[in-house]
């Protein structure tokens, strides 16, 4: 085994862990097989929170039976996925080598060589409650200028449609001087630009400290010199006017915040056990929009959760117009085994769902094209990322709203080293979902 290929599948919090992987895997001296080519071993790195992230998984690892047969590359599946089915995910994908769950990856490498050495696969699921964090992990970091830092795993509310819970275990802070530690050595080694994780960032700290810590801590990793501050996930019940004050006076901290809604509806919230109600979460928009005019606020949303009614809906159609979101991730609702919702009755059929989920998404492209038209004729700070997957020529970056930004390259220019910079960009035309500039100096 001398070649390494990680897949991530799932969320910010697994991009994380898969950097880990790959850092545990360098360290056993392994390396990183080139692009488009087969490795000798490779490790999906899963999330089981949506279904098609399991058909994704199935789809690839099934593709892989051949590549195994050959050549003996030994497949490995991790993440939430191999927390959750374990075992049962060698029954069903015989492919597999190696199961380990969210809490193992530490042990990835002694996993592998056991199954290599006994041809024979082996699994170790430890209970997600236990276990260091990975950021004690060595890691490679896919952008030089760019680094995930977990400040809390785990998650203790609880929402009858998530997994979270039992695959990640109950919530867990980091201390604050480890995180803000860590984000010192990031900005020592070149680091511009951390994003803090967390299934509930805004509760970070309550198990630690007896209190919430979220809005000291944004302003302590703000002060070790880091030029730009992202987190994610908030919570609307948790969300603290400390913290909303913190992000406003704090030039570090990005103008964007991903506070998932779900539903409009009070009865949908209830039995979602969110923990707000509507007339709460746009009282808290309204806050935001006033301490943050130039908020870039995005969301999410599901369609047709158990019971859900067009009176429910058109509920939630009158919270997505209110709140003005830039952007939204929409569903629609997919039973998650050992979920409470899985089991209530009346869910809803896709032939009612799929109307809504239409409608639902055209409201958002709508409220997302009119927060972008304002910002034609501004100039923007933006973190250059790189070249466009679309064309060389053309930059992508980031403003600190989170707004996609596409910049054409100057003559003599190059793409690969702006990478991790930040410049002074006009915006040239507003799209819904980017925004063309030029940049300026």
């Amino acid at each position: 085994m001398s070649t390494f290929e990680v897949r991530t599948l799932g969320c910010q919090m697994n991009k994380h862990d898969s950097e880990r992987i790959a850092g545990v895997l360098l360290a056993r001296g392994m390396t990183a097989a080139p692009d488009g080519e087969i490795a000798d071993v490779v490790v999906f790195n899963t999330c089981c929170v949506r279904e098609n992230a399991d058909e994704r998984l199935y789809g690839q690892v099934s593709s892989l039976a051949a590549v195994r047969r050959e050549r003996g590359t030994i497949i490995a599946v991790g993440g939430c996925i191999g927390q959750r089915d374990g075992e049962t995910l060698l029954r069903t994908l015989p492919q597999v080598d190696v199961v380990f769950g969210t809490h193992n990856l530490a042990r990835l490498p002694a996993l592998l060589d056991a199954a290599s050495e006994s041809r024979r696969p082996v699994i170790e699921v430890e209970d997600p409650s236990d276990g260091d964090f990975t950021s004690e992990l060595p890691s490679r970091r896919e952008h030089a200028w760019h680094a995930w830092v977990p400040i809390a795993v785990g998650c203790n509310n609880f929402c009858t449609y998530c997994i979270v819970p039992s695959v990640r275990g109950r919530e867990r802070s980091r201390g604050f001087e480890d995180v803000v530690g860590e984000v010192r050595r990031l900005v020592a080694d070149g680091v511009v630009e951390v994003t803090l994780l967390g299934q509930n960032v805004n509760s970070y700290g309550r198990d630690l400290y007896g209190d919430p810590r979220f809005a000291e801590l944004l302003r302590a990793v703000a002060a070790t010199g880091v030029e730009r501050v992202r987190f994610t996930t908030s919570h609307p019940k948790d969300l603290s006017d400390e913290t909303i004050r913190a992000m406003a006076e704090t030039p570090q901290v990005s103008r964007h915040l991903h506070l998932p809604v779900q539903s409009g509806s009070d009865r949908i919230l209830k039995a979602m056990n969110r923990r707000y109600t509507q007339e709460s979460y746009l009282a808290l928009v309204e806050r935001l929009y006033r301490a943050m005019p130039d908020l870039a606020l995005t969301t999410d949303v599901i369609v047709g959760f158990p019971g859900e009614t067009e009176a429910d809906f058109e509920e939630t159609m009158r919270t997505v117009e209110a709140a003005r979101f830039d952007a939204a991730f929409t569903f629609i609702y997919s039973p998650r085994a050992g979920t409470p919702a899985a089991q209530m009755a009346d869910q809803v059929p896709r032939e009612e769902t799929q109307p809504r989920f239409d409608r639902l998404v055209a409201a958002v492209q709508s409220s997302a094209l009119a927060k972008n038209l304002p910002l034609v004729g501004t100039v923007q700070r933006v973190l250059l990322e790189g070249p466009s997957k679309r064309d060389e020529r053309v930059l992508m970056g980031r403003t600190g709203g989170n707004k996609v930004v596409h910049v054409p390259l100057t003559e003599g220019a190059s793409a690969r080293d702006l990478a991790g910079t930040l410049v002074d960009v006009r915006i040239d035309d507003a799209q819904t979902w980017f925004c063309m500039g030029t940049l300026i100096g």
